[in-house]
């Protein structure tokens, strides 16, 4: 590491569960963020932040003003702008040290198994339950594993997987259509919520990235934001 990268990540070095050589493991990490969105943006500021080296962000939607009460990586003069774009011009200011690409277009199953075979981690925040059966399964015939979130209203959750342990499809085996998702442009969601969900996405990449701790596989943390409570549950 150069010595500004010493001084920039300081604060992770210094933490002995990650210290200089789950630094430099962070720095040769490539991390794909699927959905650039609450959960997405969120995430994708902490890993720069934290010195993951390659960043791949994919999304093709657009900034919209109701997306700002939550997505605070946006700006009121962005509205209109791909989202991924604007994210990793976001993301490239915080560390301008890494490596950040956007994929602005629609991710399909023809085009998902390039994309996590060439990560070491796929952190998944987008808002449909079809996407997280695509990523989840594209994951697991890779073997590349992936941290998932999602947020509902004042509910949220969070799970990470590797080979030899439950996935997305395995715990939620139902469609969409039959399982009652309710969309927040339906539902509503609290501002504050996907920070926290995202933010604990954040710390399981860089968990698992690093070797340190013990990630959430084969459980999935729920978050209820309006009844001031968490709990751990075994999948």
């Amino acid at each position: 590491m150069t010595p500004d990268q010493r001084r920039r990540y300081s604060r992770n070095i210094m933490l002995p569960e990650i210290g200089k050589e789950g630094q430099r493991r962070l720095l040769d990490a490539h991390v794909l963020v699927i959905g650039a969105g609450a959960l997405g943006s969120i995430s994708a500021m902490y890993l720069a932040g934290s010195g993951v080296g390659r960043i791949t962000v994919a999304d093709f939607d657009t900034i919209d003003i109701s997306n700002l009460q939550r997505q605070l990586s946006f700006t009121t003069a962005q509205c209109g702008r791909k989202k991924a774009e604007a994210l990793r011009e976001r993301i490239a200011e915080i560390n301008p040290d890494i490596e950040v690409t956007a994929i602005d277009s629609m991710i399909t199953s023809r085009q998902i198994d390039e994309l996590t075979r060439g990560a070491d981690l796929v952190l998944e925040g987008s808002d449909n339950p079809a996407t997280k059966y695509m990523v989840s399964d594209s994951c697991t015939r890779c073997g590349t594993p992936y941290v998932l979130g999602g947020v509902a209203q004042w509910q949220g959750q969070v799970m990470s997987w590797r080979q030899g342990y439950p996935c997305y499809r395995d715990i939620f085996p139902e469609a969409a259509e039959d399982g009652g998702f309710t969309p927040c442009s339906i539902g509503g969601v609290l501002g504050p919520l996907p920070g926290i969900i995202g933010s604990w996405q954040a710390a399981e990449a860089i968990k698992i990235l690093t070797g340190s701790g013990s990630p959430l596989y084969g459980r999935m943390a729920l978050v209820d934001i309006l009844a001031a409570s968490s709990r751990i549950v075994d999948l």
